[in-house]
């Protein structure tokens, strides 16, 4: 793929655990809640070290990872054992320790889910989970990691498919394509200036809202600079132009996302992009 593309490629994927999240034959470390009982922090910034190793060796650029939800209800049934665990601080610690550890070896880190999954009974894979609680809750307690780790430099967030009234008050606007959210809060008020990820737009926590094309037009609008998993891209980019011609989106704001996905290309060297040597790569990726 790298070849065959002009501009050269950021490869993503998830790799919470390391790269056998999901690729078959390689490491696997603990998930996040046997981490979060670690008390030595810099264990943690070890893990995120060879994580970072691993997936560059490969020639992945962004790990969708640390998950930096707080497993504050124990009904949760998506989140649970891919979070540090219940307390905040502890939440956070861990966090910072494995971006700092990950970033170090020039892969981009991902704060997941904005702004905060860890109070939800339902699974946004299949529904729009609600949280109903209000401002103040939501500041002191899902918030604070966020405001943390963009404090040490995180490199990108990824928003969820959340139903929360008391930031979008659009009836079952997922927080992921709400403006309210995405750029009026995350941006302006947080002041985050790193990429902007959707969760995957083929979940029903985003799917359920109205066609694929104008879920991901939705989703620039919101103030994302990357479409996780778009379902029908000629569709979309057909969208995309149609409102460029009608001033619904404008070329500025294409501009602003395109610039910071470049932006992140060369932090991650690909402007010195190298094919990967496949020599001893199962032996690097297992040692």
């Amino acid at each position: 793929y790298q070849d065959l593309a002009k501009v050269p490629l950021l490869i993503g994927f998830d790799g919470e655990w390391g790269l056998d999240m999901r690729l078959k034959n390689t490491y696997r470390f603990p998930w996040n809640m046997t981490l979060g009982a670690i008390r030595d922090n810099s264990l943690i910034k070890q893990f995120g070290k060879h994580l970072g190793q691993h997936a560059k060796r490969i020639g992945i650029h962004i790990n969708f990872a640390p998950v930096i939800d707080i497993n504050v209800n124990p009904e949760n049934p998506i989140i649970g054992n891919r979070s540090f665990g219940e307390s905040k601080e502890n939440v956070t610690e861990k966090a910072i320790a494995f971006i700092q550890g990950m970033q170090g070896e020039g892969v981009l880190a991902n704060g997941k889910h904005f702004p905060g999954h860890g109070d939800t009974a339902s699974d946004s894979h299949h529904t729009l989970p609600l949280l109903d609680f209000d401002i103040a809750r939501l500041d002191s307690i899902e918030l604070y990691p966020y405001k943390k780790t963009f404090d040490i430099g995180l490199a990108s967030v990824m928003t969820a498919h959340l139903n929360m009234p008391s930031l979008e008050p659009v009836v079952n606007l997922p927080t992921s394509l709400s403006k309210n959210v995405v750029t009026n809060l995350l941006q302006e008020q947080l002041g985050f200036e790193g990429l902007i990820i959707t969760d995957g737009l083929n979940m029903k926590g985003a799917a359920n809202y109205a066609t694929s094309a104008a879920i991901d037009l939705a989703a620039i609008q919101a103030g994302n600079d990357l479409l996780l998993i778009p379902q029908d891209v000629p569709a979309s980019v057909a969208l995309i132009k149609k409102a460029l011609e009608t001033k619904n989106l404008t070329v500025e704001r294409l501009d602003f996302s395109v610039r910071k996905i470049l932006k992140s290309k060369y932090w991650a060297g690909l402007h010195n992009y190298e094919p990967i040597e496949l020599k001893n790569i199962q032996q690097d990726l297992n040692r």
